[in-house]
């Protein structure tokens, strides 16, 4: 080609119309090939949740429980061998467990034995001890050498003694102090969604009412017709009816109405004394409601 030569341009709708009947087809033919393959490119498959691998031998976790509920909790923390829906005397969240350290023996055969021969030593080397404090010991012909002479047992010393002894007293103390700690603990009841004692259910509902009736004679001032919400409050109540503390569990995010509800527990305490039912076998009596400042400027609260 020279220089001169023009620039042959080509319009695709003549090219096409330029085709005959086969090759359109062909071209047709290749345009939808690499479209469904692009298509398919971009799909991806995985495998469902049901039915992909998962190991035969997942350890499983379950705690033994000492008390038990008719009702699921709503949401369970952890597997156990019975319904507990709360329980517990003490403010920390967290799970009971044994005084003691629970050890597991690496070999329980073997360490049985060895725990046996230490206690024979011990044993042996204390009547040694008394032996020796009770005077001097009798002469005693010397006997013939033997062929084949036992094992010695290891030496134990009367610090050693004193050691044990001073570190089993120290850990009964522990237990012991742990014991009183946890007896001298106020027995508590809480009340919550599933209060199906009559006793119990009978005493919130009086609470409920007084406390629905005081909220909503006092709905704060600057809230009215404007701020509504709702909060999760737990009131400890003694057995005298006086209120030993409020706990705000869930803010409404509203600090008017969560300075109101504490309020409004001020204004309504005292409650009513516990009756005999209850005071036998409670200290202290814990409802847990949510409030709710709606419509109307009215004050309810539900089990929930």
């Amino acid at each position: 080609m020279t220089a001169n030569a023009a620039t042959l341009i080509v319009d695709p709708r003549e090219y096409w119309n330029g085709l005959d009947r086969r090759s359109r087809l062909l071209a047709g033919s290749v345009a939808a090939s690499i479209l469904l393959h692009a298509l398919l490119l971009a799909v991806h498959f995985r495998f469902p949740e049901s039915l992909r691998f998962k190991a035969a031998q997942a350890p499983l976790d379950v705690i033994l429980v000492n008390a038990r509920s008719r009702e699921k909790p709503a949401r369970a923390q952890a597997l156990a061998e019975a319904n507990l829906d709360g329980g517990g005397n003490v403010e920390e969240d967290r799970r009971a467990r044994t005084p003691l350290p629970v050890t597991q023996p690496r070999a329980p055969g073997r360490d049985l034995a060895e725990a046996k021969k230490r206690v024979q030593a011990l044993e042996a080397r204390q009547q040694e001890l008394l032996a020796r404090a009770q005077g001097p010991a009798p002469a005693v012909a010397p006997e013939a050498p033997r062929e084949a002479q036992p094992a010695e047992a290891p030496q134990v010393s009367g610090r050693d003694l004193a050691d044990l002894a001073l570190a089993a007293m120290r850990l009964q103390a522990q237990i012991d102090k742990r014991v009183q700690e946890y007896q001298k603990r106020p027995r508590k009841r809480f009340i919550g969604a599933n209060a199906t004692e009559y006793r119990f259910a009978q005493y919130e509902e009086e609470w409920r009412a007084k406390i629905e009736r005081i909220g909503t004679l006092h709905y704060p001032a600057e809230a009215r017709g404007r701020l509504y919400g709702n909060l999760r409050l737990s009131v400890t109540i003694r057995p005298d009816g006086s209120v030993e503390s409020v706990e705000l569990d869930r803010s409404s995010g509203l600090k008017i109405l969560d300075e109101a509800a504490f309020q409004i527990v001020r204004l309504a305490a005292p409650f009513a004394a516990f009756p005999p039912d209850i005071r036998k076998d409670t200290d202290l009596l814990v409802i847990t409601r949510t409030w709710f400042f709606g419509q109307g400027d009215r004050i309810w609260t539900e089990s929930r």
